[in-house]
């Protein structure tokens, strides 16, 4: 089934931090103390020699989404909008959850840690910042982030000036207009696509690529039927299904899809106490999104 909206719905912070273009930060050094680049609210100066774990006390965990990296630091943004700037150890432990090509593992290397990538961080402090002790994350997001680095690679490749003009542009801004929604629906406890769902995505994706500087955010919901913890999981798989095709058979670029996310049984469409109300739940959402800014160019 294909339902379209011009409603905005709340978005939650998804939008602007998924495309978050690569924002450049300062190199850690052995030379005198540097603070790091003051475009943004940064909440920490990293200092040039790390001290040892033992010689810290421990820190806030600190969660959000990666929105800048460099050797030796990354940034990340949390949901009230704060940047905080943590510097990678020696001794960091990268742990990544949910089996990416086989992946369960606390061995992840650093350069894992992609621009746009949601993650956990524990971290240790002292008088020069704060250096991770551990960053946790879904391999699922891992996933995507690489998706969406290697489809920016491509892009430049192709239109180097064109795509870094419209990169940094977007980057900056964190409001979106929602052009229109649409819907397709699944089965009770399924994320498979029906064949209905499968036209209904390719034409939303030649609806949005006939707008200028459209992106896409997917998000997944259930009905009520289930545990918090299943429905979860169903809803990031319906929603990663969504992205698979959207991209594999229809063509949509990686670099024009924001994170893909699952909110189980959050934001109802309908009423959950009827079969009705539960079968318009069991849905994802494809927004089709045009930053503010670049809005009627």
């Amino acid at each position: 089934m294909l339902t379209v909206s011009n409603r905005p719905k709340t978005l939650l912070l998804l939008a602007m931090l998924a495309s978050a273009a690569p924002v450049g930060l300062a190199a850690q050094s052995q030379e005198p103390p540097q603070e790091a680049p003051a475009d943004g609210d940064v909440m920490a100066t990293v200092y040039g020699t790390l001290p040892t774990p033992d010689q810290m006390t421990k820190g806030p965990q600190v969660e959000g989404i990666i929105s800048a990296r460099s050797d030796g630091r990354m940034r990340v943004r949390t949901a009230d909008g704060n940047d905080a700037v943590i510097a990678i150890a020696d001794y960091t432990k990268i742990k990544s959850k949910g089996g990416f090509l086989g992946l369960n593992s606390d061995k992840l290397a650093a350069d894992s840690l992609l621009n746009g990538l949601p993650v956990t961080v524990e971290t240790l402090q002292w008088d020069g910042g704060l250096v991770a002790s551990e960053v946790d994350l879904k391999s699922k997001d891992l996933r995507t982030a690489s998706m969406i680095r290697t489809g920016t690679d491509q892009r430049f490749a192709e239109q180097t000036a064109a795509t870094e003009a419209l990169r940094s542009r977007v980057g900056d801004i964190d409001q979106y207009n929602v052009k229109s929604t649409i819907n397709v629906n699944f089965d009770t406890g399924k994320a498979v696509l029906s064949s209905q769902a499968k036209a209904d995505l390719c034409a939303a994706a030649t609806q949005a690529e006939a707008m200028d500087n459209a992106l896409l955010l997917v998000v997944g919901y259930t009905d009520s039927t289930g545990s918090e913890e299943i429905n979860q999981e169903l809803s990031e798989k319906r929603a990663g299904r969504v992205v698979n095709h959207l991209q594999q058979a229809c063509r949509w670029k990686p670099y024009r899809m924001l994170t893909p996310t699952g909110m189980a049984e959050a934001d109802p469409a309908a009423d959950n106490t009827t079969p009705e109300g539960k079968a318009q739940n069991r849905r994802v959402a494809v927004n089709i999104l045009v930053s503010k800014g670049l809005d009627g160019m």
